[in-house]
């Protein structure tokens, strides 16, 4: 098995990312992992040519959503690296985020990948506590939707999901877009509608 790492700056776009690389090739998703500042590694695991191929994803998609990522393929990788690649979880007590997120944080309960029944995603990230409050109030005024959770990574990168049916989902990001003003500074919004299970099981249920 080969393991392929995709480092992409800031956690909305580093999920999209990941839902697409999973989407697209067989790989598994083994976590994303925070660095502090805004920029997260993904990492996968699967034959050659399917995380080649996710590698390729993860840079063409990164590239559409106006970033970059790096991105790297082992092949054989020493078996030592395994201490670096799988380790526990733990809360960063710097800025009250995890370290990582693992899709064994919360395992989903029923096989449904991209199923009609998975609930659309919403992700709005600021910089800026303050400004993501207020979005998430208009969000959650807005539009029949729930609210997931909160995420942090590290420099006052704070990322709020949501979740619904696409329509609710898409008019709430849009609201919540438009109360941060000048509160704080718009990173990403934006809408995952059908979220794959491996990218589901990183988040809280709600």
């Amino acid at each position: 098995m080969a393991l392929g790492f995709a480092e992409i700056p800031f956690f909305a776009i580093t999920a999209i990312v990941s839902d697409r690389m999973v989407k697209a090739a067989s790989v598994r998703l083994l976590g994303i992992e925070t660095t502090g500042n805004e920029n997260l590694l993904i990492r996968v695991e699967g034959e050659v040519a399917a995380v080649q191929a996710a590698l390729e994803v993860a840079e063409q998609s990164a590239a559409k959503l106006g970033t970059s990522a790096v991105v790297s393929l082992l092949a054989n990788p020493a078996p030592a690296l395994a201490g670096l690649v799988r380790f526990p979880n733990a809360q960063n007590p710097l800025y009250g985020g995890r370290d990582q997120f693992l899709p064994t944080d919360y395992p989903q309960t029923e096989r449904k990948s991209m199923s009609t029944k998975q609930e659309a995603l919403g992700i709005l990230e600021t910089q800026g506590l303050t400004a993501v409050l207020e979005a998430t109030d208009a969000m959650l005024k807005s539009a029949n939707v729930t609210l997931v959770g909160k995420e942090k990574i590290g420099a006052a990168y704070v990322t709020v999901i949501i979740k619904g049916d696409v329509a609710a989902v898409t008019a709430a990001v849009d609201a919540g877009s438009q109360a941060i003003g000048a509160l704080g500074k718009l990173i990403a919004a934006h809408v995952i509608a059908r979220p794959h299970d491996d990218l589901a099981s990183l988040l809280p249920k709600s």
